[in-house]
């Protein structure tokens, strides 16, 4: 069981789970099943997503072990450096190899509000090797929000790009929250997907999407059990 702290009175005085970080009410770290994945996974949360009801990144963190999540919009070069290229704990790569930082981002279209520099070529031979090489790199927010943090971050900028594969499966998430359009998929969904490309087992992960369905559904339920608001008076106050 996770270890419960209290928050400050000034606070809600609701004591918080610090394994999801979220009210002890609402702990969802029961739901997580760990994934035995090769990649590594680096979450750069946008602050905005952090205490989101529905958000999934931090449900994807505790899935998956070889993980690290921090949280901003703009990071310090040299803290995000040491993120993108340090050697983790329990890395699996051979001792002395670099990681090999790959964004999970698709092609920026042209915008003259937010100028970005070329992402190199994703090198073919990453993609062929083992998997344990790559450190995969993942935006948590709004298409706006991850893309301004792509336009505040020139580390994140010089980074080649993996885009999702085609013919993805139809977004599960929508149910819970609506996205823009039908195909996007959740933080947690889009990752899934990628890790099941680079590593060529889908089955892997199969054990995370039911983590994530038992999460949507513990928050529909919620919804519903939430009381109604009063009804407006005849004035409108």
């Amino acid at each position: 069981m996770e270890e419960l702290v209290r928050e400050p009175l000034t606070a809600a005085r609701r004591p918080r789970c610090t394994g999801c970080l979220r009210p002890a009410s609402a702990c969802f770290c029961a739901l997580a099943a760990p994934a035995a994945h090769r990649a590594e996974v680096l979450i750069l949360q946008h602050p905005l997503e952090a205490g989101h009801a529905k958000g999934t990144a931090r449900l994807l963190h505790l899935c998956l072990p070889r993980s690290r999540m921090e949280v901003g919009e703009t990071f310090e070069p040299a803290a995000l450096q040491a993120w993108l290229t340090a050697r983790w704990p329990g890395a699996t790569a051979p001792a002395g190899a670099a990681p090999q930082a790959v964004l999970l981002y698709p092609p920026s279209p042209p915008d003259p509000a937010l100028p970005l520099a070329a992402p190199p070529p994703l090198p073919a031979h990453w993609l062929a090797g083992d998997a344990a090489a790559l450190r995969l790199v993942v935006l948590d927010g709004t298409w706006r929000k991850s893309r301004k943090m792509l336009y505040a971050n020139p580390l994140l900028q010089a980074l080649p790009r993996l885009p999702l594969p085609p013919d993805l499966p139809a977004a599960r998430y929508g149910r819970i929250r609506r996205a823009h359009a039908p195909h996007q998929l959740s933080t947690l969904e889009a990752t899934c997907a990628a890790l099941a490309f680079v590593e060529g087992d889908a089955a892997r992960y199969a054990p995370v999407l039911s983590a994530l369905e038992a999460f949507m559904d513990r928050q529909a339920e919620r919804q519903v059990l939430r009381p109604a608001p009063p009804a407006a008076s005849p004035a409108g106050c």
